[in-house]
């Protein structure tokens, strides 16, 4: 045997075969693993694993990193919590194709949509593509510290075909469906794992429009879904609403069978009907038996809401005497709401209508402090409302005193998904369900409410260490959950394992000190955009393409991610 490039010594494998742990080295040569097993040859580059989790690298399906891959080459946060490939392009928003009249058309769509501020849009997208296969073209010189893949966001494109009738959600002529097909093959062919598309009311852009993909019908979808199978494993992703959920999920699936196009989409437990996944997991059970390749995505957690004074939103947002202040900067807002007159004036003030999908009036029994270290898994009674009962007080001012904590940076949690049982027993019966895999991290977006590309960390954390409320799930279970089978559900046949032949992506974790810290604001995005971030502690190494990119939680500097073009499978 040839000198090894790198052993990893002595640790504690979760293959991602979903077998038992089992303690081996592993050696990687020329960025795949050559070896598992007791290796005596010494490698150029040696890690000592011993009382340490061995895993491969962690696999990403739905993240938002469209426009970040184009202004930088660390796809933080995800690369800092084991992710070696992450999946952009997800829910239809994208930024190819796109004519250069619409560059602030889609600008506003991913604003509205994925809270990623459209200054730092503006500021950090190049637009040096007009087709989709320009921006992979693009992306392919371009080197990172985990691998990224895309997919093929339907608004772009109905945008691009159809301008401002697509926009404004006209159906489609066979003229538009030919003319969707034609590029979305292309796309293929140009390395797209995928389409994407949404049919949520919560979708909408920066000024409020829904967006394009709303209404879209089934023959647009057919032909686009159609065409891209044909020239490839293409994966069709979707995100519906509940409330429409019992006419759109018949007609995805429908697409499904008429293309046998793999369909991937999201499923959480709302609050308006909480056991209504049950069914559609009853249903895309049946579709698989029926021979659909068909994927649930399941939040590892709450789908849950940051409210702060330095954030998207705040409990107070549509109070009067809040608007009026509003405009300032934090430092002159805090100094407003620590004055007895102003806080009066808008503790006496209700929550007022807003068309913002994502402003909730507050529900007091719902929101709590995340606490540190963070406890996304609260029983009821922690909540400011029932506190403030204890205490003889009201919810509203918990929640005023909480973020005026920290210099104004104290943050309250709403949990909107994913929660209406006050535990996480249902998330546990979605996560084990044989059609399922992780996903919603939404890395790279809601730069200023959500904060959830931790999911990676927190399946391993929460859900086989310190789970307190309910079953656990093993540490096989997740590892294998959140790398074969994510992989396999966009067709990356090629990682996800730790074996001989496979992408040498792996993770050396000291897993009894993996830890999560609380949600913080960083000012680094470009034009000193903001965004939620939240440090890790216990990733003792990252390893992607046989490369070192993370060490002890800090960047190497190595950046041997690339694109992935198409479905991958392993060299001969």
């Amino acid at each position: 045997m040839s000198t090894p490039d790198l052993v990893i010594r002595g640790g504690t494998v979760a293959d991602g075969s979903g077998g038992e742990l089992f303690e081996a080295d592993v050696a990687i040569t020329s960025g795949k693993i050559s070896e598992v097993g007791k290796i005596s040859a010494k490698g150029n580059e040696e890690i000592d694993a011993r009382g340490k989790l061995v895993t491969p690298g962690f696999v990403d399906v739905h993240t938002h990193y469209d426009g970040q891959v184009t202004w930088s080459q660390d796809i933080t946060p995800s690369s800092q919590n084991g992710v070696t490939t992450a999946i952009m392009g997800n829910c239809g928003v994208g930024f190819a194709p796109c004519k250069p009249a619409d560059h602030v058309r889609l600008i506003q769509l991913m604003e509205g949509v994925e809270d990623i501020p459209e200054p730092v849009l503006s500021a950090g997208i190049p637009w040096a593509w007009e087709s989709f296969p320009d921006y992979m073209n693009w992306l392919s010189k371009r080197d990172f510290d985990i691998d990224v893949g895309a997919q093929l966001p339907h608004a772009a494109l109905r945008v691009y075909v159809m301008g401002e009738r697509g926009a404004r959600r006209d159906p489609s002529t066979e003229e538009d469906n030919a003319a969707m097909a034609k590029l979305a093959g292309e796309a293929v062919r140009s390395g797209a794992l995928g389409f994407s598309t949404s049919r949520t009311l919560n979708h909408r852009t920066s000024t409020g429009d829904f967006t394009p993909t709303l209404k879209a019908g089934e023959d647009e979808l057919t032909a686009i879904a159609g065409a891209m199978h044909s020239q490839g494993r293409s994966v069709l992703q979707f995100v519906l609403d509940l409330s429409t959920l019992h006419e759109d999920l018949p007609m995805m699936l429908r697409v499904a069978e008429a293309t046998k196009c793999p369909i991937s989409f999201s499923i959480t437990q709302n609050d308006k009907a909480p056991n209504r996944w049950r069914q559609t997991l009853d249903e895309i059970n049946a579709a698989a038996r029926r021979g659909l390749s068909i994927t649930a995505q399941i939040a590892a957690r709450p789908v849950g809401l940051l409210l702060g004074l330095e954030l998207s939103r705040n409990p107070f947002q549509t109070h009067p005497s809040y608007k009026a202040i509003a405009h300032l900067p934090l430092k002159e807002r805090l100094a407003a709401l620590h004055q007895s007159e102003v806080r009066k004036a808008i503790l006496s003030e209700t929550a007022t209508a807003t068309d913002d999908p994502l402003f909730f009036r507050p529900n007091y029994d719902k929101m709590f402090l995340l606490g540190d270290p963070p406890d996304y898994e609260q029983p009821p009674e922690n909540a400011l409302g029932p506190q403030a009962r204890r205490r003889g007080r009201q919810p509203e001012e918990l929640a005023y005193e909480a973020m005026l904590s920290d210099e104004g940076r104290g943050m309250l949690y709403v949990p909107f998904l994913n929660y209406a049982d006050g535990n996480l027993d249902a998330t546990r019966e979605m996560l084990i369900d044989p059609q399922s895999v992780p996903g919603l991290s939404d890395g790279g977006a809601h730069c200023g409410i959500i904060c959830d590309a931790s999911f990676p960390t927190y399946l391993l954390t929460h859900w086989t260490r310190d789970r307190t409320r309910g079953e656990k799930l093993t540490i096989p279970f997740v590892v294998a959950a959140q790398s074969r089978k994510t992989a396999l559900s966009v067709g990356l046949t090629d990682r996800g394992l730790i074996a001989p032949g496979y992408k040498a992506d792996v993770n050396v974790i000291d897993y009894d000190r993996l830890h999560l810290h609380p949600p913080k604001v960083h000012y680094d995005p470009p034009v000193g955009g903001r965004r939620l971030l939240q440090d890790v502690d216990g990733y003792e190494a990252t390893i992607v393409s046989g490369v070192v990119t993370r060490r002890q939680g800090e960047a190497t500097g190595r950046r041997p991610g690339k694109l992935v073009r198409g479905a991958q499978g392993l060299a001969n």
